[in-house]
C-alpha cells in the first residue's frame, strides 16, 4: 500500500488533483449562480424563500418557475451526473499507472468540455456545442473506464 508521500510524488495522481480541484471548483459555482438567477429574477421554488418580497397572495407571484433559473439548475444536474463519475473513475485510473500525457490529455480533454458546456447551456450556444461537450467528456470518462477495466482490474 502506498503511503502519502509516494502519493504526492505520483506526477499522475497530483494532476488528478489539479484537474478535479479546478472541476469540482466549478460545480461549486453553479449553486451561487443559481441563487444569483433567482433572486434577480424572483423566482423562488419554497414559498419560505418568497416571503422578503411580500405577505400571503402577494408573495405567492414569486412562487414560479422560471427559463433562466431552471437553465442553471439543468446545467447544474449535469455536472452532478458527469463530474461525479469522473472523479470516481478518474481517481482509480489514476492510481493504475498510466502514462501522464496520456492521463493529462484526459483530464484536459474532460475539464475543458465541461467548462464549454457550462458556457454552451448558459449562453445559450445553439446544439450541436453543448451536445458535443456532453459527448466529448463523457468519451473521456468511458476511455478512463475501458483503460481500467483492459489493463488494472481482475475480472
Amino acid at each position: 500500500m502506498a503511503d502519502l508521500t509516494q502519493l504526492l510524488e505520483n506526477e499522475v495522481f497530483m494532476a488528478f488533483a489539479s484537474y478535479t480541484a479546478i472541476i469540482l471548483s466549478k460545480m461549486m459555482l453553479m449553486s451561487p449562480a443559481t441563487a444569483f438567477y433567482r433572486l434577480t429574477r424572483k423566482a423562488f421554488a419554497n414559498p419560505e424563500d418568497c416571503e422578503g418580497f411580500g405577505k400571503g397572495e402577494n408573495a405567492k407571484k414569486y412562487l414560479r418557475t422560471d427559463d433562466s433559473v431552471e437553465r442553471v439548475r439543468r446545467a447544474h444536474l449535469n455536472d452532478l451526473e458527469n463530474i461525479v463519475p469522473f472523479v470516481g473513475i478518474g481517481l482509480l485510473y489514476s492510481l493504475s499507472g498510466p502514462d501522464l500525457s496520456t492521463a493529462l490529455l484526459h483530464f484536459r480533454l474532460f475539464v475543458g468540455a465541461r467548462i464549454y458546456h457550462t458556457i454552451a447551456y448558459l449562453t445559450p450556444l445553439p446544439q450541436p456545442n453543448r451536445a458535443l461537450a456532453f459527448f466529448v467528456g463523457y468519451g473521456v470518462t468511458l476511455s478512463m473506464a475501458y483503460r481500467l477495466l483492459k489493463t488494472g482490474f481482475y475480472l
